[in-house]
């Protein structure tokens, strides 16, 4: 009778193994198969740069806490292949160092070219101030533009000198108060007496009449509808103020 049941305690015990070996089977592959799955799921997650970016730049101490990340996070590098975090931002550093000074030079250079100009205005202006009659103005207005600038043609065209052609001009290139580019052959030689590669032109204020203040450049390129009217307007004005006066 013992036999017997000790027999059948024992298959029984077998049988229990058994299932729990098989459950824990089960348990294992199903963790794995939902590891998996999480895994995907993960990967497959939005990745918001953006949110990255922010945190970085509201947590700017962040690799001081993790000084490691700084050697241990490669970029690529168009030249050595795979660089550090710390060699691309010394890099970049260098980079922006490089372009400050590069915008540095050129705002010195802007500086220089208009101190030259306001130099120059000065000069002129007290010349033209100075003239005793229109010719004296017309002159000290040639020698200075022509001189400073290298231009090929300056001229003040009075209402004496208006004709059919120089009314169109004056009603269709001056619209606007100024024109700068070019200029059909036929205008360039009624204005110029020659073809001009471009030209800047203005027209005084009415209480003058009609007067045309006219310079040409040999260069096609040199004036253009972009360019700065400063000078030319700073010119326009003193002119409006001088001429009735003589």
């Amino acid at each position: 009778m013992s036999d017997i049941t000790s027999e059948a305690v024992t298959k029984d015990d077998i049988n229990v193994d058994s299932v729990s070996s098989a459950n824990a089977k089960d348990i294992n592959a199903i963790g794995h198969d939902l590891g998996a799955e999480m895994l995907t799921n993960i990967q497959q997650l939005p990745f918001d740069e953006v949110l990255i970016r922010e945190y970085l730049l509201d947590n700017p101490d962040f690799f001081n806490r993790y000084p490691e990340l700084l050697v241990a996070m490669r970029l690529p590098h168009a030249e050595r292949g795979a660089v550090s975090l710390v060699e691309r931002r010394q890099e970049l550093l260098r980079q922006r160092v490089s372009e400050l000074e590069e915008e540095i030079t050129s705002l010195m250079k802007i500086a220089t070219h208009n101190e030259r100009i306001f130099n120059f205005n000065n000069e002129l202006s007290f010349k033209l101030l100075a003239s005793n009659d229109l010719g004296d103005l017309r002159q000290a207005l040639s020698e200075g533009l022509k001189g400073e600038f290298g231009f090929s043609h300056v001229r003040l065209i009075t209402v004496h000198d208006i004709d059919s052609e120089l009314a169109n001009i004056w009603r269709h290139r001056l619209q606007s108060g100024y024109y700068f580019g070019r200029l059909t052959q036929s205008e360039s030689s009624r204005l110029f007496g020659s073809e001009v590669g471009s030209v800047a032109l203005t027209k005084l204020s009415d209480n003058n009449g009609q007067v045309i203040f006219a310079i040409a450049s040999k260069d096609p390129t040199h004036f253009h509808p972009d360019m700065d009217s400063l000078l030319f307007s700073q010119l326009r004005h003193l002119l409006d103020h001088i001429l009735p006066q003589l």
